[in-house]
């Protein structure tokens, strides 16, 4: 198992949690895992791990991601969306989320998708949320680690 984070700060809460894993920090975005997940087999199990903003979770809430998919509140398209399995649903957008429509509890990141489409077979995520849509919020959760 491999286990996926985005930021330095998450990459030393991976090593706290995971110590004896192997993991992979991409850095933010979909550009960052294409690039540093796109010669991993597929068929390796990976385990997103790592921060979250929430429409209304509270800050430090840890949830499974049920359903993936990306985030794009101005235009509507066919795409996929991918299932995990969990309990909360999971947008990934190519920015910070700041405010959305949705009332449903749901977390919102950077990367997921972009795992997904690449086309792995076992896939596991686990999001603490860091913020409720506030920037702010994020930067202090994270300047705790």
């Amino acid at each position: 198992m491999i286990i996926v984070v985005a930021t330095d700060e998450e990459y030393i809460m991976a090593k706290e949690r995971f110590a004896k894993s192997k993991i992979i920090k991409t850095g933010v975005g979909g550009l960052n895992i294409i690039e540093s997940l796109k010669d991993v087999d597929k068929n390796e199990e990976i385990f997103n791990f790592g921060h979250a903003g929430s429409n209304n979770l509270p800050i430090g809430t840890e949830v499974y991601i049920k359903d993936c998919r990306l985030y794009h509140p101005n235009v509507e398209y066919d795409e996929s969306t991918y299932h995990l399995g969990g309990t909360i649903d999971c947008y990934t957008s190519n920015d910070f989320v700041l405010r959305t429509n949705i009332t449903e509890p749901c977390v919102f990141d950077m990367e997921l998708a972009y795992i997904m489409a690449l086309g792995f077979k076992n896939v596991t995520s686990l999001k603490i949320v860091s913020d409720n849509l506030s920037l702010h919020e994020y930067n202090e959760t994270i300047s705790h680690i």
